[in-house]
């Protein structure tokens, strides 16, 4: 199948974006940062990200998406070695932000090249979510384990392997046919776009669908060191909520509509918000797996929502663009949810900055649940 180097690519750099949300909280939890340095550490490459992310949606839109493929994976092997020698706040801050640039190109033109593969687009974007998720399974999983055993720069030697994996597999990956009007500016499909409701209401859907992921790559690892769990248990259960992921992409994506009608993104809304806020309730790993689990099914089933959203309202030559303006959600969570979590560890403690954040959640579902009439109403720029 022709398309199968894409899937390949895609899974690879998740293995190693999985890598990341064990290695780098601990590595910079054993430098003795603070809760607040490890927010910030997290939350301010974000700014970065979201000026990328909408540079890149633009340019997935005029050069296609697997260029910016390319570049990103190149980031994510740089990162890696970087890592390697990083000491201290400044150094861990340089190899963050290279991580932060790399996902910010990935995501637009991944979901992009996704909505054009040949064959249902609910299925083909439910694989790519399966794929990505089983990636980050293996990913998370398996540095605990390469931690306990070998130590944090054999993890960064093989997330720097993975980033140079990904991208001899995504240079097999078949160019994305473009439609960009000649002598059109790069940024002109956003002033279009930004009259669009949906748009709005796709970054409140990306922000929960991107909730857990934030806190995998920040603050899951720390709470259930807390809670006394070693490095191989908590890649473990960090998986969990990827395996969530792979069975909504799997066996729920082809029953999610779009659309003002469809309650679909409320109920994964309030299973994001239920599971991260009761998260915290008992330190049972029986309880703590099924947490993860649900918000990963939760999540998942958001962002197969947020990409068929976009998919079906918005034209290929506009695609990557939208990609890039509903995913600044994603940029909103990967900056407030670290910054707000180490402010609310070092102030109150981990556990209640859990709490916090699942009521912020059911919040922003309720916004979700009573805007989804409002946002489908102009359309016709989109088409």
């Amino acid at each position: 199948m022709t398309h199968l180097p894409f899937f390949l690519a895609s899974f690879v750099w998740n293995y190693g974006l999985g890598m990341t949300w064990l290695a780098v909280p601990l590595y910079a939890h054993a430098q003795g940062l603070s809760g607040a340095e490890i927010g910030v550490l997290f939350s301010a490459p974000v700014a970065a990200q979201i000026a990328i992310n909408l540079l890149g949606g633009a340019y997935v839109d005029r050069v296609g998406g697997r260029l910016i493929v390319l570049a990103s994976c190149w980031l994510l092997a740089l990162a890696g070695l970087e890592l390697v020698f990083a000491q201290g706040f400044w150094a861990l801050f340089a190899g963050q932000l290279l991580l932060v640039v790399a996902r910010a190109a990935f995501w637009p033109a991944n979901w992009s090249m996704a909505t054009e593969l040949p064959g249902d687009r609910s299925v083909q974007v439910g694989r790519l979510n399966a794929v990505t998720n089983l990636g980050q399974i293996l990913g998370n999983a398996s540095c605990g384990f390469i931690l306990a055993t070998a130590g944090f720069d054999a993890s960064f030697l093989v997330l720097a392997a993975m980033g140079v994996a990904s991208a001899l597999l995504a240079q097999r990956t078949p160019t994305q046919s473009q439609a960009q009007v000649p002598g059109r500016g790069l940024f002109a499909n956003y002033r279009q776009l930004l009259g669009l409701r949906v748009l709005y209401y796709a970054v409140m859907c990306a922000y929960l669908s991107a909730l857990p992921f934030s806190l995998s790559m920040s603050f899951y690892p720390l709470l259930l060191q807390q809670f006394g769990y070693g490095e191989e248990a908590s890649g473990i259960l960090i998986a969990l909520r990827a395996v969530g992921g792979i069975g909504a992409g799997l066996l729920v994506a082809r029953f999610v509509k779009t659309g003002p009608d469809s309650y679909w993104p409320v109920y994964a809304g309030v299973s994001v918000a239920l599971s991260v806020g009761l998260m915290p309730v008992t330190n049972h790993w029986l309880a703590l797996g099924a947490f993860l689990l649900i918000v990963g099914v939760g999540s998942g089933m958001m962002t197969v929502y947020f990409q068929l959203t976009m998919g079906e309202m918005i034209a290929p030559r506009m695609r990557g663009s939208a990609m890039a303006l509903g995913g600044l959600g994603w940029g909103v969570s990967h900056f407030s949810t670290p910054l707000a979590m180490g402010f609310l560890a070092d102030r109150y403690g981990l556990v209640s900055g859990f709490y916090v954040l699942g009521v912020a959640a059911i919040a922003v579902s309720g916004v979700i649940a009573v805007l989804r009439h409002w946002a489908f109403v102009p359309m016709k720029a989109a088409q």
